[in-house]
């Protein structure tokens, strides 16, 4: 650590995802640390990063006056994948380079979409309460289950999790289905039937899970038009971002009875709350899974995301380039401070 500069300020938001390794290292090597809790005002982050050297942040949007004010910053370090909350032009106009870590969790965020897209085949919420409540569940035709066997399977985007979620449906005798306008029609994996349009694979699955980024094009892609093309009763399962859906009309596909539930990991305005968010009413569906967005929370993916994290600190501190592993175009246009790589 030696080559480390003496005195460096750091700036972690989001405090409630704790890292305690991140900071630990980062203090023993001399770092002022501070730690700002979810929901802290732009004011008050603005004048935290103004003297900062490094910004950390996983859901706290940074914004164009809290970039422009940091006059010493020498990197926006995403700990996590997506990075729609960060005024990216703006970091590129001011030379400011901006990381992320796309791979840590890409098997863990498959499985946890799979355990809920399973646990809607299988209605685990309303039997496991069932359960807690009156002790046992005899064999009614409120409880009966469904095969994933034999079912369709529509993929919203086939990257990394996309690719590790067909692999995993694909284990179940499912038919997979995906959409990405994106990729290249010969790259998709094998066994994964792409669709050319949105609307035929909609209108063909079972059951729809998203996992594209969200960027200006993805928001609301599956908005009340598209929802209604979906068949009735169909499921949809959402890890990726609570916007990419319009929530509104997902609420009512559900109330309606169009659609056969949800399970839903991400939210539009996070933390949910049972009272007084615009998804309140879904805490009472049998048919809504509702997962506090920890599909990435592992033991496994925390120690992946904070050894990239450091990473990328000692790297931004040491005056090194920065190593960009996402291929999302948003990062590629970086012209200063960084390295591309291909993540492994």
């Amino acid at each position: 650590m030696n080559d480390l500069p003496r005195d460096f300020k750091v700036v972690r938001t989001d405090r409630e995802l704790e890292m305690q390794r991140t900071d630990q290292a980062l203090r023993q090597a001399g770092g002022r640390l501070v730690v700002l809790p979810d929901g802290t005002p732009e004011a008050e982050l603005a004048r935290e990063v103004a003297d900062a050297d490094l910004l950390l942040m996983c859901y706290a949007r940074i914004t164009a006056p809290v970039i422009r004010g940091a006059t010493r910053l020498k990197a926006i370090v995403k700990y996590g994948v997506g990075i729609d909350a960060i005024d990216i032009d703006t970091a590129r106009a001011c030379g400011i380079p901006v990381v992320n870590v796309p791979a840590y969790a890409e098997e863990t965020v498959a499985e946890g979409a799979f355990a809920l897209l399973m646990a809607l085949f299988k209605r685990f919420k309303p039997i496991q309460h069932a359960m807690q409540t009156a002790g046992w569940a005899w064999p009614e035709p409120r409880w009966l289950a469904q095969d994933l066997s034999g079912k369709t399977l529509g993929l919203v985007g086939c990257g990394r999790i996309g690719r590790s979620m067909a692999r995993m449906a694909g284990a179940f005798r499912m038919r997979v289905l995906a959409y990405d306008p994106h990729l290249d029609p010969q790259a998709f994996p094998p066994g994964v039937e792409r669709c050319a349009d949105l609307d035929t694979l909609l209108a063909t699955s079972d059951a729809v899970s998203v996992h594209c980024v969200l960027n200006p094009q993805t928001r609301h892609l599956l908005g009340a038009a598209q929802l209604a093309r979906m068949k009735r009763g169909a499921l949809l399962v959402n890890v990726s971002r609570g916007e990419i859906v319009d929530e509104a009309a997902l609420l009512q596909a559900l109330q309606s009875g169009h659609l056969g539930g949800a399970a839903l990991d991400v939210y539009g305005q996070e933390p949910l709350s049972r009272h007084g968010h615009p998804l309140s009413a879904l805490y009472e569906m049998d048919n809504v899974m509702l997962w506090p967005h920890l599909t990435f929370y592992t033991h496994e993916a925390m120690q992946r995301l904070e050894d990239e994290t450091l990473a990328r600190c000692f790297e931004a501190l040491r005056g090194q380039p920065l190593q960009v592993a996402s291929m999302d175009p948003r990062l590629r246009a970086q012209t200063r401070g960084v390295r591309f790589v291909d993540a492994a």
